[in-house]
């Protein structure tokens, strides 16, 4: 970043007591054209005017020059403190004068004879003034300095051939001898460099007699360099690490990282480059320790037990030194860790429970997070476990005290997402949660209890655990002196109250909110009360007649006006008007208001029937993949780079767990886009879309071609939408169409819509229509191979026209199939009682398979509920790393509105994953479909 761009975004820059703009001008013109030239002055005015700049202050391009020609001369003067100085204020100017290339010849004179005090200011100076076209004479000077054995000197011409890559690339790249020379070199300083700083004085005989720094500038070249040619970089990296040619610890940090890079795009390398990773486990400098740690952790699926246990044992090591930030790093990706493999860091647990009181926060806060996750991996089945709870929450009941709210909050996020993800732990969880309410606090802490609390209600199978909440809630609010919180509260005891074995409980609470609360609380509490009669009916609802009837007297409008409605809903039997199963999904009614509001005239009223409505089954599963996704979210390492290019290699393995409202709301769209085709207009109602497009060529193929399945199950139509792509810049494609042939007889094509022309970096769209099985006929899958087919003419000039008499070639060939699978017709669904739900249902089907193209029991869980798309329940989603066998419990719906649930037992034997799976659904015949569609 440059010092001006850094001086505007600086929050902490004064710019008061700036020099005026005219007279630094004024005075700079006067006195460099001066003589004699006075030195100190000329410093000073310099100091003013590069202040002026780097507090944003610009110069026109003619006051530039001026500027720039009055500070040339004085290159006569041979002072190096004020030749610094003009250097720098030469390549600030750089950028605004107009006639900058004159002053060439004197930089290269500099570079060539001058004092080392100023070389390389000069050096960088003259990459500033280069361009494209004058860099060439300036090749022998880079290539000098490079190899030069001043270490400073060095480096700067590193930094500036760095610099000058997008526009000399072809230059820079006759450097790299000199480069690879540099990096295996030993440069020291001269022995009078620090004396000639006034700072030093005399104290120089304790200052290192090299920094190595020029090894971490010659690496980050070379890989700018190589990195297009893997052959040349995997060289590299072997040579680098043999030996110890690299002795600077942020170059060896940076040889990881690319690394890293390496195995992300290409990871059969993993054993040539493991060797590497593992012996800078254990390097003097923490920084390499834990960088090698966290690549080796990003990487842990292609690395065994025994090796990723070497991880956990430098990170145990680095917990235990006395620098603060060394800790933090330490603890932070233990926690990453733990979020997936919790069983692997128990070995840690000692070192963990030392660091509850820690004098850093964060420390602490992390270590009573990660110890939270060690303890869902099973540690607390035992009676020692139990113990290893309760000494852990008397701990953090303690640590609560002198932690401020921030940390609270954190802390119990991580009690919510453990209690959320090992239902069966908990009782002791849930207390601490319940006692942390009572206490003191703010809105914003006690919103997170009562959100976290909210969840488990949800979200936990057992109805006591439910009712220990529902009650504990109660006693909050008779004395909550937050009057959002007691509404919330209310409202969940109007839903989750009459279904508990005990409603008259709740129901003396919610009416004590009527006497002693205001008006806001009251309306609530009315509202509530209404929910009990609606459901409990009998002597319940006659009791809260009796009880409302007195609130018809409120002195409060809204209140009175509440309870005559509800009243009247209770009197006329209208349930519905109480108490609703369902709701509108609010993302389709939002994009569908806005698309009638976006239209020229309001002739046809809006159709409220378009939104689709969500059953209380699907609203849960909507709120349950949130609370996953936010609990997986916050274990990743958002800053990681590399989990960002891993994240876009796998954006096509889409699951159960993914965001539904999201998905409704694209559903929404492909229908829109669909009722604008009039082949598609008597096909009814869309039923289903596969929300992401799957690629049947490379993505950097000349045309890319992506498929989206659209089914119609009341007329039973598929539609295959094939986007395309022309990648080709001097291309024009013609007459495209996409030849798809099922395997499966019972698939009949009806008709093509192909694309007649589709011009440069253009996408257009090929559907193809076929008639499907009823779910009633045998086979419902199929796989459909395709050929696309199109002529090509080459464009003559820049507005995209071509030659008449070229009629272009055909092209024709084969891309990749497409399979239609049982994840096709299913959807996530959640359900709090998996076992309960899975034996109510009627058809079942068993089958064994064997899963294809995975050697791990977390890889086989992965590619089933890819392939299912149904949601894991009942935590059954985690894999314990030390286990040869696996339980995967799966539950949706198919597109017939049936349930589905999926009992799937995992064993891992002779490098294979072989699966029973155990099927039951609502639908005939469907649940056969599933059970021979998983591999």
């Amino acid at each position: 970043m440059s010092t001006v761009s850094y001086k505007n975004k600086d929050a902490y820059s004064s710019s008061s007591g700036l020099p005026d703009k005219m007279a630094v001008f004024q005075e700079c013109l006067q006195q460099f054209n001066a003589t004699p030239v006075k030195t100190k002055k000329c410093r000073q005015l310099l100091a003013k005017l590069l202040r002026l700049i780097y507090h944003g202050e610009e110069f026109p391009p003619s006051e530039s020059t001026t500027l720039f020609f009055s500070i040339s001369k004085l290159f006569q003067h041979k002072d190096s403190s004020l030749r610094q100085l003009v250097y720098l204020t030469i390549k600030e100017l750089s950028s605004s004068s107009d006639d900058i290339l004159m002053v060439t010849s004197s930089i290269m004179k500099d570079i060539q004879e001058g004092d080392v005090v100023y070389k390389p200011n000069a050096i960088r100076t003259l990459a500033k003034v280069l361009d494209a076209t004058t860099v060439f004479s300036a090749e022998r000077l880079f290539k000098n300095a490079i190899v030069d054995k001043n270490p400073i000197v060095s480096t700067a011409a590193l930094i500036s051939s760095y610099n000058m890559l997008p526009n000399a690339k072809e230059v820079v790249k006759r450097f790299t001898n000199e480069t690879l020379e540099t990096i295996q070199s030993y440069k020291q300083f001269p022995k009078d460099q620090f004396q000639l700083h006034e700072y030093y004085g005399s104290s120089t005989s304790n200052l290192p007699a090299t920094s190595y720094m020029y090894q971490y500038h010659a690496l980050g070249l070379l890989y700018h360099l190589k990195n297009h040619d893997k052959m040349a970089l995997m060289k590299l990296i072997t040579t680098l690490s043999e030996g110890s040619s690299l002795k600077n610890s942020l170059s060896i940090i940076q040889l990881i990282r690319y690394i890293n890079k390496i195995l992300i795009d290409d990871e059969s390398l993993i054993t040539h480059l493991y060797p590497i990773l593992s012996g800078l486990l254990k390097h003097k400098s923490d920084m390499v320790e834990l960088e090698a740690c966290k690549t080796l952790i990003n990487l842990q699926h292609l690395i065994k037990d025994d090796q990723f246990m070497s991880i956990v044992t430098t990170l145990q090591k680095l917990l235990g030194v006395p620098r603060t930030a060394t800790r933090f790093a330490a603890i932070r990706l233990i926690n990453k860790i733990s979020a997936k493999h919790p069983e692997k860091i128990i070995v840690v647990n000692i070192e963990l429970e030392g660091l509850i009181n820690d004098s850093n926060r964060s420390i602490s806060t992390l270590a009573i997070t990660t110890l939270l996750k060690t303890m869902g991996a099973g540690t607390i089945d035992s009676g020692a476990g139990g113990e290893n709870v309760d000494r852990l929450i008397s701990k953090m009941t303690s640590l609560m005290d002198e932690i401020t709210e921030d940390f609270k909050i954190v802390i119990i996020e991580a009690i919510e997402n453990l209690a959320l993800k090992f239902p069966s732990k908990h009782k002791k969880l849930v207390a601490f949660l319940t006692d942390l309410l009572r206490d003191d606090g703010s809105l914003q802490l006690k919103t997170s209890i009562v959100d976290a609390l909210f969840d488990l209600i949800k979200f936990l199978p057992e109805a006591s655990a439910k009712q220990l909440i529902l009650m504990n809630l109660c006693e909050f609010i008779e004395d909550c002196e937050f009057t959002e919180l007691s509404v919330r509260i209310l409202h969940l005891l109007g839903d989750e109250g009459p279904n508990t074995s005990n409603p008259s409980y709740y129901i003396r609470h919610i009416y004590n909110r009527l006497v002693l609360e205001n008006s806001i609380v009251r309306s609530s509490a009315v509202i509530s009360l209404a929910k009990f009669a609606a459901v409990c009916g009998g002597d319940v609802s006659k009791n809260i007649k009796i009880l409302l009837s007195r609130c018809l007297n409120d002195v409060d409008d809204e209140v009175r006006d509440r309870t005559a409605l509800s009243l009247k809903f209770i009197n006329s039997d209208h349930k519905k008007l109480i108490v609703s199963g369902s709701k509108y999904d609010l993302a389709a009614l939002e994009s569908k208001l806005t698309h009638y509001l976006n239209e020229t005239d309001f002739a046809s009223s809006f159709d409220i029937n378009e939104v689709p409505l969500l059953s209380s089954e699907e609203l849960k599963s909507i709120e349950y993949n949130k609370k996953i996704n936010k609990l997986e979210s916050s274990n990743a390492d958002a800053s990681e780079s590399n989990d960002n290019v891993k994240g876009s290699k796998t954006e096509d393995d889409r699951s159960g767990s993914d965001n539904l409202a999201n998905d409704l709301l694209k559903q929404q769209e492909y229908a829109q886009e669909l009722s604008q085709v009039p082949e598609f207009a008597d096909y009814g109602k869309l039923s289903k879309s596969t929300l992401t497009p799957k690629y049947l060529t490379d993505k950097e193929n000349e045309v890319v071609v992506t498929v989206v399945k659209h089914f119609f199950i009341e007329s039973q139509k598929l539609v295959l939408q094939y986007d395309v792509t022309n990648t080709l810049p001097r291309s024009l494609i013609q007459d495209f169409s996409v030849i798809a042939v099922p395997d499966n007889e019972l698939y009949e094509e009806d008709f093509i819509i192909p694309l007649a022309e589709l011009k440069p970096e253009q996408t257009g769209t090929v559907y193809i229509s076929f008639s499907t099985p009823s779910i009633e006929d045998e086979d419902l899958l199929a796989a459909f191979g395709n050929t696309i087919n199109f002529i090509n003419r080459e464009i003559i000039d820049d507005e995209g026209n071509v030659d008449e008499a070229d009629e272009g070639y055909t092209e024709e060939f084969g891309i990749e199939d497409l399979e239609v699978l049982p994840g096709d017709f299913l959807a996530p669904l959640y359900n709090s009682n998996f076992s309960a739900a899975y034996d109510q249902l009627p058809h079942h089907e068993s089958s064994v398979v064997t899963i294809s193209g995975v050697n791990s029991l977390e890889n086989a869980v992965s590619s089933l509920r890819s392939s299912l798309n149904l949601l894991p329940l009942d935590g059954s989603d985690y894999v314990p790393s030390d286990t040869n066998s696996h339980v995967l419990k799966l539950f949706g719906k198919d597109v017939w509105g049936g349930k589905v649930g999926v009992l799937i037992r995992l064993a891992l034997t002779g490098g294979k994953v072989v699966a029973k799976l155990e099927v039951r659904a609502e639908t005939d015949n469907f649940s056969t479909a599933v059970a021979n569609g998983a591999y």
